[in-house]
């Protein structure tokens, strides 16, 4: 077994923003002299402060759905609270290290300012690059320097707060004897083949002792009668001419559909830093990592970084190297909009052209439906004049149109007029003799309907049913036979049975765990497994199967495997960072309680509408 881990106390504690953005969306500051938002304790909330923690966090949101989104969209999200929470919450942390009297040196300070890597140059830290990023930022060096001052005494603060959370060694070992544990099974079918005896056909005592107990199988659901009346594009669109001269005019318009040139089907990972994004790609050269574990390590999966296919200039800046790479090369980090960026080429589609002639039929069906819904539209205000004038469905049919048709629904029926949700929506809540309205379906078309008469759930005669009862006595029957069949051999099996013997086809498993599916199986089958003591044989019901099971071994976890020791100590990892996390949320919350807070909304609202 491993050595117990002392606690890594750098995963709990909350790292204070250094720089937050050096520019970028709403960087600019508030005209005039107001540089506060407020006070927390003995503490100012500089504007700068606010400005740059909601101008990093909407970069951070729109970094993960890979385009930029508007400040509607962040404060939808709510982002803006979120920001201004964190504010609140680093000046709480700030006023009371000041309080407690926790500071830094200078000393500390410099070295903490030299560490930065925004600030380096050729030869290490560079101040007229440190000059011009502060410069950038709208800040002075006194208060860059006085924040990494009070940042760093937070952090002391706050590991004072969370370093006596001792390791979760134990709580670990457990977890991991509990899902880790594993089991030696054998295992077999029995189905309709195995059966040595005719299964029982249906009689007429079972058939109606069947029916008798099985009444919502046997009942026809609530119907209702319906006559309708409608018109959709389809119905009419063949009839109308449509000028050559539009569909030359259609296929120039959308060009770019039919003449497609060369592509590529690319993924694209930003990055909020250079440096991150060049020790990613650094890592995925070397061999250390794939760029699906990448993915992973920003909490994203390659359905969030796909970016589909896209042309050289779609790509900008990344379209040159993306189209010199082989397939499932990774190239970058490029800037892009959004940050700099990893793109990784999985295939070439080579260019494409439709023809006007080959696309001429798909083209005339489109203009033709087009036409055909500005006729129905145009149609509409007749035929609600119509039925305002008292007319039937029948004569919405000889005067228009439209055209007449009976069905008798309820839920399962799906087909003609009933496909659309539009009708079945309406047909579930038509009342009889309520008066017919013109409504619309999802394709143009339109319809009216009236309820003629509704028939209650019913429950069908047995003979109208003989067929799907004897079907059902049958197939029940034969579930019978099958699990007393595989009860029968069930009670033969010994542990040291070999199931050969009884004409059954084992299938041996070993290393099973909780976690372990066995294709085949039934969804109970893990939990009957795990409550199993060794040589139990159990059997399983499975749809119109049995399955016999036997336990031959149960063995405990291999504490020095590697992946066993990974994982427990990830357990104990994970545990002790969360018992961390609420202990210092417990601290946080007490002391935003105990601390006034003094906020002026009209700024924020002043500095949100420098985002819009």
């Amino acid at each position: 077994m491993a050595d117990k881990k002392k606690p890594r106390l750098g995963a709990w504690i909350i790292v204070g923003v250094i720089l937050l953005g050096l520019a970028g969306f709403g960087a600019g500051g508030l005209s005039g002299t107001v540089r506060t938002i407020g006070t927390v304790g003995d503490k100012d909330v500089s504007v700068q402060t606010y400005q740059r923690v909601l101008n990093d966090q909407i970069r951070a949101v729109s970094a993960q759905f890979g385009q930029q989104i508007t400040f509607q969209q962040a404060q939808a999200f709510g982002i803006d609270q979120m920001a201004l929470g964190q504010v609140i919450l680093l000046r709480t942390l700030d006023n009371e290290a000041s309080n407690l009297g926790i500071s830094v040196g200078d000393e500390n300070v410099l070295e903490r300012l030299r560490a930065i890597p925004q600030f380096q140059g050729a030869g290490g830290f560079n101040r007229e690059t440190y000059r011009l990023a502060l410069q950038q930022s709208g800040q002075t060096a006194v208060e860059f320097e006085n924040d990494l001052r009070e940042e760093t005494a937070r952090t002391l603060l706050q590991g004072a707060v969370v370093s006596g959370v001792p390791n979760q060694m134990a709580f670990a070992d457990t977890l991991v004897q509990y899902t880790s544990e594993n089991r030696a099974i054998t295992w077999a079918v029995v189905d309709a083949g195995d059966l040595t005896a005719p299964v029982p056909g249906a009689t007429e005592a079972d058939q109606q002792a069947y029916y008798d107990a099985n009444p919502q199988t046997f009942t026809a659901p609530e119907t209702r009668e319906i006559t309708y009346a409608w018109l959709t594009p389809g119905m009419i669109q063949d009839q109308l001419d449509v000028p050559e001269a539009a569909i030359a005019q259609l296929y120039q318009d959308r060009i770019a559909e039919f003449v497609l040139p060369e592509r590529r089907l690319v993924e694209r990972l930003v990055y909020i830093a250079q440096d991150r994004a060049e020790e990613a790609a650094a890592r995925l050269a070397a061999g250390e990592v794939s760029f699906e574990e990448l993915v992973a390590e920003r909490g994203l999966s390659l359905a969030d970084v796909d970016m589909g296919d896209l042309a050289q200039d779609e790509l900008g800046a990344a379209g040159e190297a993306v189209f010199a790479a082989a397939p499932g090369e990774v190239v970058g980090p490029i800037r892009t909009a959004f940050g700099p960026a990893l793109f990784r080429m999985n295939a070439v589609l080579t260019s494409q052209e439709t023809t006007l002639d080959e696309a001429r039929e798909e083209l005339r069906d489109e203009l033709a439906a087009d036409a055909a819904r500005t006729f129905i539209n145009d149609s509409s205000d007749a035929i609600i004049d119509l039925l305002a004038g008292g007319a039937t469905m029948a004569d919405l049919a000889s005067r228009t149109d439209m055209e007449l048709g009976t069905i008798s629904w309820n839920a399962d029926i799906v087909e003609g007029i009933a496909a659309y949700d539009d009708f079945r929506a309406a047909a579930a809540n038509a009342e009889i003799g309520a008066f017919p309205t013109l409504l619309d379906l999802s394709d143009g078309g339109i319809f009216a309907l009236t309820l003629d008469s509704i028939t209650p759930p019913t429950l069908r005669p047995i003979d109208a049913v003989r067929e799907e009862l004897a079907a059902a006595v049958v197939a029940r029957n034969t579930r019978d036979a099958v699990m007393a069949q595989a009860e029968e051999l069930a009670g033969q099996v010994l542990p040291l049975t070999n199931f050969d013997t009884l004409g059954l086809t084992a299938t041996i498993e070993e290393g099973v765990t909780r976690r372990t599916f066995i294709e085949g199986t039934p969804p109970d089958f893990n939990d009957t497994l795990f409550d199993m003591a060794v040589g139990d044989v159990r059997v399983l019901a499975a749809d119109d199967r049995a399955i016999i099971l036997r336990l031959d071994d149960i063995s405990a976890p291999d504490l020095n495997d590697p992946s066993v020791i990974a994982q427990r100590d990830a357990l104990s990892d994970t545990a002790a960072a969360g018992i961390a996390q609420d202990i210092f949320d417990a601290y946080a919350s007490t002391l935003q309680v105990q601390t006034r807070i003094d906020i002026n909304q009209q700024t924020i609202n002043a500095i949100n509408a420098q985002f819009q």
